[in-house]
């Protein structure tokens, strides 16, 4: 795991040395996840409302495309009944954009996910659910962004579709679904 994760950040270390001739910006994120489960048995799973906070980096690599690698801490799960799941992901998109003039965006690329923890709350009783998932997932990750050039500030609406199983068992496949809406900074931000 420790290999792939490592590998996963040269990647965009690399990316980001090879754009230094470009326009590179970095920036926060933090902003709100509306998460859950979809489960191959047929088990119906809620929306978890959760957080995300983290690092971007965004790298011109004309007027209308950019590379846009992100690191940041997310928490998941999902509800189901009187059950709670709490997970929470290192995510990690390397998502292209497409600018317009006007400040929107509108991006899309792979993901992956290295888990940290996760938490079964089932009748009052809160137990280490970890042992349950695989350390890593990949997903897809859709959206649009807008930012105000003025301030840097902007504001970021995405989807993340989980591709692969992240049950343990193979018995049920399970994969995470979740809409996530933000706030960012770009530092130093130029058109």
């Amino acid at each position: 795991m420790v290999k792939k994760i490592l590998m996963g950040l040269s990647l965009i270390a690399m990316m980001a040395g090879s754009a230094s001739a470009q326009h590179v910006n970095l920036g926060v994120k933090a902003g709100l996840n509306f998460y859950k489960n979809v489960n191959s048995n047929d088990v119906k799973t809620d929306f978890r409302t959760g957080f995300n906070l983290g690092l971007l980096g965004h790298i011109h690599i004309n007027d209308v495309w950019a590379l846009q690698p992100e690191v940041y801490y997310s928490t998941q799960g999902y509800k189901a009944n009187t059950t709670k799941v709490r997970t929470g992901y290192v995510n990690i998109p390397i998502l292209l954009q497409y600018m317009f003039n006007n400040g929107f965006r509108i991006q899309a690329g792979p993901q992956l996910g290295i888990m940290t923890n996760a938490t079964l709350d089932a009748a009052g009783v809160s137990s280490d659910y970890k042992g349950n998932y695989k350390a890593l997932e990949a997903a897809l990750s859709v959206g649009i962004s807008y930012v105000h050039p003025p301030s840097s500030f902007g504001v970021d609406l995405r989807y993340n579709h989980g591709l692969t199983n992240i049950n343990e068992s193979d018995a049920n496949k399970t994969y995470n679904r979740g809409i996530q809406l933000g706030v960012f900074y770009l530092i130093n931000h130029q058109n």
